[in-house]
């Protein structure tokens, strides 16, 4: 009986631990396992030859399915990559004024919490996945898509002419694939991560319009084209971080008619919870000092009229002179060339004090 109780209890271990793994294998970027310890550049020209995508996948933390997927598509692995740069690039330069300014350093422990924060990561992640997945359909690097289907407009046509839609129908449908998104769980955490995601999806397909071409003689627009294309991804960003600020904080609640749970937020000018709010289970920390969740914000710069008393806490900060480089007197040289002067400028810089 004793020699069993300790493989009873590894059992048991394991079990536990296959539920973790299970709730959180089916997020990517910055809500993923990837340890994020490079930053990818941006796309190469050319997709991938032969087998080298193989070892792309190979080296990216996925789950068995994502590795799949992945070395089914030769594109996919390096548009996984341009997603999480998408993502990082755009966090930092959203909260580049905040406490939290979307530092990797206590990531592991924020993605475990419901805060606002992590329903960002969440959303932004969702939809630099689903914007990548797009624009490489429509721009020949995935073989298993190509332009969206517009009607009037042949695949064949649009590559001569230059105007291969952004296929956002095959991303959505791609993205819910690759993340494992089937049925509602009834777990309050899972359905709170799952709706904010699918909002990073919403601020995408938001974005998404209609360009048309003119083809005729001396410029005459005798012939029209049109495609779908989507906006800048600083734009999803930018309605992202206006949903980050306009969060809502919910609880779950059973629907008397159905029998099945739901979330539930405050109602706002009347209005209840929209597919578009960001959601939140737990009010976030604050950032201010060091902690599992971030390095806090002491040493950080800031600006003396605007964040400096924010972002310091209340801690004040400290004032530096530095000397900067810029061009200046500049003149133009017939044909075509500029010439400038490098002048030296005294300025003051202020970073938050540490205590």
């Amino acid at each position: 009986m004793r020699s069993r109780l300790p493989r009873t209890a590894c059992l048991l271990r394991l079990f536990a631990l296959c539920i973790l793994l299970s709730h959180t294998a089916a997020y990517f970027g910055l809500t993923g396992r990837e340890p994020l310890v490079f930053l990818p550049g941006p796309f190469s020209n050319e997709p991938p030859t032969g087998k080298a995508h193989l070892k792309q996948c190979e080296q990216m933390t996925l789950t068995r399915r994502q590795k799949r997927l992945c070395r089914r598509e030769p594109g996919l692995a390096e548009t996984l990559r341009e997603s999480v740069r998408l993502s990082l690039l755009e966090c930092r330069y959203q909260f580049r004024n905040e406490r939290w300014n979307c530092s990797l350093d206590g990531r592991g422990s924020l993605l475990k919490r419901a805060f606002k924060e992590t329903a960002f990561l969440l959303a932004v992640s969702s939809a630099a996945l689903t914007h990548a997945l797009a624009k490489a359909c429509s721009s020949g690097r995935m073989e298993r898509c190509t332009c969206d289907d517009s009607p009037g407009i042949q695949h064949r046509e649009a590559w001569q002419w230059g105007v291969c839609g952004d296929n956002l129908k095959y991303s959505t449908k791609f993205l819910k694939k690759f993340l494992g998104q089937k049925k509602v769980s009834k777990d309050l955490r899972a359905q709170v991560d799952a709706h904010n995601i699918n909002v990073g999806i919403r601020a995408v397909k938001s974005g998404l319009k209609t360009t048309c071409k003119c083809h005729g003689v001396s410029g005459s627009c005798a012939v029209r084209t049109c495609w779908k294309q989507l906006s800048p991804f600083h734009d999803t960003g930018r309605l992202l971080k206006y949903r980050y600020d306009t969060a809502v904080r919910v609880l779950s609640v059973t629907n008397a008619a159905t029998g099945e749970t739901e979330l539930a937020g405050p109602r706002r000018h009347g209005q209840s919870l929209r597919t578009t709010d960001l959601v939140y289970l737990e009010d976030s920390p604050s950032f201010c000092r060091p902690s599992r969740y971030s390095p806090g914000t002491g040493g950080r710069s800031c600006a003396k009229d605007t964040s400096c008393q924010s972002l310091c806490c209340g801690r004040g900060y400290n004032t530096a002179m530095r000397l900067t480089s810029l061009s200046c007197h500049c003149q133009v040289r017939w044909c075509c060339h500029v010439e400038c002067q490098t002048c030296v400028r005294e300025e003051e810089v202020y970073t938050c004090k540490n205590a």
